[in-house]
């Protein structure tokens, strides 16, 4: 009997120590730094951290009065160029005529022909930069990029935006992966594709899932790679930032 009950435990150890149980977290594989592409001050913000947004969603505005500014400019350019542009060629019209009864030199008719050519191309420029500026206007209203949810809000009302700096952090939420850390003598264990059982304590969630990344980085401090698994849920619950264990036979 007491020799039974030592080959069962003995067996019980066996198999447990076959089975390496990782701690990990869940995250978005997808995680955007939202920014604004043209600087100016926040009129407006629309999203709160912790808020689900759906794909061209606004998150936040931007102050319009730079682009005004420089939009009646570029106007006001292209105006003056078309208005010279008129005169260049009634000018020319009239010497031609002139030309014709040798009232004026063939010299001047061909100044005028370069003036005119010349504006034609300011009036294409200045058409360029107009479609240009007006063009900008749509970086003032910043949306999300794909469905997700808001987990940073790094900016507020009145605020200038900056180009380049994360205003928004968007964690698309259909996208989701454990990442775990696994001793570098246990990387005999995993391979691309292996087939692995995650659970997530808090919401009871347990399903398989797949090594998608061993990332061959190792942290010099404690020896371990890092390990991306993917998986599927119907659990609307799970968010980044989630405990999860990952357990590999």
């Amino acid at each position: 009997m007491k020799l039974l009950l030592l080959l069962l435990l003995t067996l019980s150890l066996s198999l447990s120590a076959e089975v390496l149980t990782l701690s990990g977290s869940v995250i978005s594989d997808n995680q955007k730094m939202i920014t604004s592409r043209f600087m100016g001050f926040v009129t407006n913000v629309y999203a709160s951290e912790g808020e689900k947004v759906k794909k061209n969603q606004t998150l936040y505005t931007i102050d319009s009065r730079e682009i005004d500014s420089a939009a009646r400019q570029s106007e006001l350019s292209l105006q003056m160029y078309q208005n010279q542009y008129t005169n260049v060629k009634l000018n020319l019209e009239r010497y031609r005529r002139l030309l014709e009864k040798d009232m004026v030199s063939k010299y001047e008719v061909e100044n005028l022909e370069l003036a005119a050519l010349n504006l034609q191309d300011m009036i294409s420029i200045a058409k360029a930069r107009l479609k240009e500026v007006k063009n900008q206007y749509r970086y003032l209203n910043v949306k999300a990029p794909n469905d997700g949810v808001v987990v940073a809000k790094n900016i507020k009302v009145g605020e200038m935006a900056m180009p380049g700096m994360p205003a928004i952090v968007l964690s698309d939420l259909s996208d989701l992966k454990i990442s775990a850390e696994i001793p570098e003598n246990s990387l005999s264990r995993i391979s691309h594709g292996k087939k692995v059982l995650i659970e997530i304590p808090s919401l009871g969630v347990k399903a398989i899932g797949k090594i998608s990344a061993i990332i061959p980085n190792s942290n010099p401090m404690t020896h371990t790679f890092k390990i991306k698994v993917s998986f599927k849920t119907n659990n609307k619950s799970v968010y980044p930032g989630m405990y999860a264990t990952i357990s590999i036979n």
